[in-house]
C-alpha cells in the first residue's frame, strides 16, 4: 500500500508560505505475501521429471558343483569389444570338437548404425514388436487401458517366442557401449535380457581371433 507522509509547512522569511513537501512511501509487504503464494502454488502443482529404470536380469554365481547352464533356446548372445566391434552368434555355443557333434559356432560381425544392431534386433523380435503394436493401436483407439496396455506389453516381450539376448563383454570393452547396447534394446522391445554373464573362454578365444 502506498503512504503520503506529509511534511509541516510553515511560513518563510519574509511571511512567505512554503508548499507543504509531500513523500511517497509503498509498502511491498502485500507483493512479497503474493509472490511467495505463488511459489508455492507452483512447486506443489508441478511436476518434477521422473528417473527412468530399465529392468535387468543379473545371474548370481552358481555354487560349487551345480550342473552347467541349460541350452539359450531363441536367444542371441552380443560379444562387445574394443573400437565398438559387436559380435553375435544365435542359439547354443559350439566349440569345435564338442561331444554332441554340432557345428561351431561362427560369429558374425555388426555395428550401431541402424542398417545394423537396430535392424538385426528389429527381425530377430519381430513376433514381439507386431504384438505390442497391435496392443498399441487398441490402447490409441481407446479399447485397452493405459495400465492393462503396459501389462500386456511386458507379458508379451517375457513370451517364449520372443527373444533372450545375453550380453557379454571381453576387458576392452566400453561401458558406452553397453549403455548403447541397452538403449537399443529397449527400443526394439526385448524384454529379456541378461546382462553380466561372464564370456566362457571358447568364446574368448573365437572372439580374440575375430578382432586380429
Amino acid at each position: 500500500m502506498a503512504e503520503i507522509a506529509e511534511s509541516g509547512g510553515g511560513h518563510g522569511k519574509g511571511g512567505k508560505k512554503r508548499a507543504k513537501k509531500q513523500s511517497t512511501r509503498v509498502d511491498m509487504t502485500p507483493m512479497v505475501d503474493l509472490a511467495f503464494l505463488l511459489l508455492t502454488f507452483f512447486v506443489l502443482t508441478s511436476t518434477f521429471s521422473k528417473p527412468k529404470s530399465m529392468e535387468l536380469s543379473l545371474p548370481a554365481d552358481p555354487p560349487p558343483g551345480s550342473p552347467p547352464p541349460p541350452e539359450v533356446k531363441n536367444g542371441v548372445t552380443f560379444l562387445l569389444t574394443k573400437d565398438d566391434r559387436i559380435f553375435y552368434y544365435a542359439g547354443q555355443f559350439y566349440s569345435a570338437g564338442n561331444p554332441k557333434g554340432m557345428p561351431p559356432t561362427e560369429l558374425k560381425e555388426t555395428n550401431f548404425s541402424k542398417e545394423g544392431l537396430h535392424t538385426l534386433l528389429s527381425e530377430q523380435n519381430k513376433w514381439a514388436i507386431d504384438e505390442i503394436d497391435k496392443l498399441s493401436a487398441q490402447n490409441k483407439a481407446k479399447i485397452l487401458a493405459d495400465t492393462t496396455f503396459k501389462r500386456l506389453a511386458v507379458e508379451k516381450t517375457a513370451d517364449t517366442k520372443a527373444i533372450t539376448v545375453l550380453i557379454k563383454t571381453d576387458d576392452q570393452a566400453t561401458y558406452r557401449n553397453a549403455i548403447d547396447m541397452l538403449d537399443e534394446l529397449k527400443i526394439c522391445d526385448v524384454g529379456k535380457r541378461v546382462l553380466g554373464v561372464e564370456m566362457s573362454a571358447p568364446e574368448f578365444q573365437l572372439l580374440q581371433e575375430k578382432i586380429k
